[in-house]
């Protein structure tokens, strides 16, 4: 039985994979800053312009969950599980996820971070037609 609205729930499995999805920009930064890479900054500027793309979000997530008193808690995780607790106004629910689905809701977040964040260059567009 599942005490928290699909909206609760919705927006605190937003704000967690989204989280998860930051850190995730995050080390992937670090690892082209420390890696063999031979030009390092567009990637880097990329990967930066979506993480303020997914923290503009977050932010905005953040405010809907003080809004309406949503927090997320970690609880455990192992090697094919983590579990989560959901609260809002008192009532609470735990949540579990298998970790390749929490992998691919991650990946989803990316992709759509990406979408959101590439533009066309106006130069190289019309320098190819």
């Amino acid at each position: 039985m599942s005490y928290l609205t699909d909206e609760e729930i919705q927006v605190a499995s937003r704000f967690l994979f989204l989280s998860m999805a930051i850190v995730v920009i995050q080390l992937d930064v670090q690892n082209i800053k420390e890696g063999a890479f031979k030009i390092k900054k567009p990637y880097i500027e990329f990967l930066n312009n979506m993480a303020t793309v997914a923290i503009n979000k977050r932010k905005q997530l953040q405010k809907v969950m003080k809004d309406h008193h949503i927090q997320v808690v970690s609880l455990h995780r192992n090697q094919s599980f983590s579990s989560y607790l959901f609260i809002c106004q008192g009532r609470e629910e735990k949540r579990s996820y298998f970790n390749p689905a929490i992998r691919k809701k991650v990946e989803a977040i990316l992709r759509e971070l990406i979408h959101e964040t590439r533009t066309p260059n106006p130069a190289y567009v019309s320098s190819r037609t």
